[in-house]
């Protein structure tokens, strides 16, 4: 099992910024945390920064340099294509989608660079974006271009293997909101997209997925379940992004209690990212969906989704329980590490709190690299105990 963090928690818009946040912040955790074996690292590395990586000899640099620091990367974060640390993303970290050619040139490079980054017999793994957000629905001829640009990628990385030895999964990840946000969009995906017409011990061997805790939580899926489904579809979880989402009991307070649970709430409703929310009510037989934190929040002020259960896409630092009136969904991770053991032959995990600088001041720690530090080292506790 390799644990790492994710570096799309830093700006990366070109090489030089992303290796000076390395530098400023990488470097640090890897002190408090590892300071005497190299620690692993999940890179972002942005389309600009993978171009200018391509260029001559900058890679070798890059590496020489990630390993004179002890910087042991194992996976890439392929989802971000551009500036992931603009002042709004929103909607945007969806593009360009997995039908548009940017995107598979994008992950075509990633492969390149990863190979030549990961250590001599290692293998690699690169999480991607479900193909696109989910509303409105894509056009057919949309999705069987996305199903062959995916297809391309597998065959890439087979005939990867195949001449150097080097196995390298690409992970696909669920997210709420888009066209795959949930278990049995990912297996419908497979079997009516990617498996017919393909060889399928290629696309099953090379295409996996990323399963992010928080998605799965905040979609209310137990992660035992997603595990399980996934093992009977035979399609392998090459990838687990370790993140926590935001929970709001509201049906548990009444009165002033309410009120000032929505109110802490409305202090996670930021600019910069999407932070898609699901409620529960009681007695209802299903959830209902919303694009963005501050639509439900607008709903709540006319009196309604107040006797149910929020959870928010905003990935809080994991080892959060409760903060004010309100939680996080930190026993899920515990429980998906429980379940991987039975239904996943889970190898890579990098823990993915992207959301640092938006954090309600209240829940920062002095440092970056203090925070992204004590996420780690609960991780790998908690690791160490479940998995002796």
């Amino acid at each position: 099992m390799q644990i790492g963090y994710c570096t799309n928690v830093h700006a990366g818009v070109g090489l030089e910024q992303t290796q000076a946040n390395l530098s400023q912040h990488a470097v640090e955790v890897k002190r408090l945390v590892s300071p005497d074996a190299p620690m692993p690292v999940g890179l972002w590395l942005s389309n600009a920064t993978a171009g200018e990586l391509m260029q001559a000899e900058r890679l070798p640099q890059f590496a020489a340099w990630l390993a004179d620091e002890g910087l042991l990367p194992y996976t890439l974060n392929g989802f971000p294509y551009g500036d992931f640390h603009q002042p709004v993303v929103k909607h945007r970290v969806y593009e360009p989608t997995w039908s548009e050619p940017a995107r598979l040139q994008y992950t075509l490079s990633l492969i390149d660079i990863l190979h030549r980054l990961l250590p001599a017999g290692a293998a690699g793994s690169i999480s991607t974006l479900p193909i696109q957000w989910g509303s409105p629905r894509p056009e057919e001829s949309v999705l069987q271009a996305a199903a062959e640009n995916l297809r391309a990628v597998a065959d890439r990385l087979a005939r990867l293997e195949l001449e150097t030895g080097r196995f390298i999964c690409l992970c696909i990840e669920p997210e709420p909101g888009c066209f795959v946000q949930r278990t049995s969009d990912m297996i419908a995906w497979f079997e009516d997209y990617l498996l017919p017409s393909s060889n399928e011990e290629i696309v099953r061997r090379y295409l996996q997925v990323c399963h992010d805790v928080c998605h799965a939580a905040v979609m209310f899926e137990p992660q035992a379940d997603v595990l399980r489904q996934y093992q009977a579809a035979g399609i392998g979880v090459g990838k687990v992004q370790v993140s926590s989402a935001v929970r709001a009991p509201l049906a548990d307070y009444s009165g002033d209690e309410r009120t000032a649970t929505l109110d802490q709430l409305r202090s996670f409703a930021e600019d910069r990212y999407l932070h898609q929310t699901v409620v529960a009510a009681a007695g209802a037989r299903d959830e209902r969906f919303f694009e963005d934190l501050p639509l439900a929040l607008a709903e709540s002020e006319r009196g309604e989704l107040l006797d149910a259960e929020w959870r928010i896409h905003f990935h809080v630092p994991i080892y959060l329980e409760r903060f004010g009136r309100l939680q996080a969904t930190r026993e899920q991770i515990e429980q998906c590490l429980a379940a991987a053991r039975q239904h996943a032959a889970v190898e890579h995990y990098e823990v993915e709190t992207y959301a640092w600088s938006v954090l309600p001041d209240a829940l920062k720690q002095p440092t970056l690299a203090a925070g992204i530090a004590a996420e780690l080292n609960w991780f790998r506790e908690l690791a160490g105990r479940m998995n002796p």
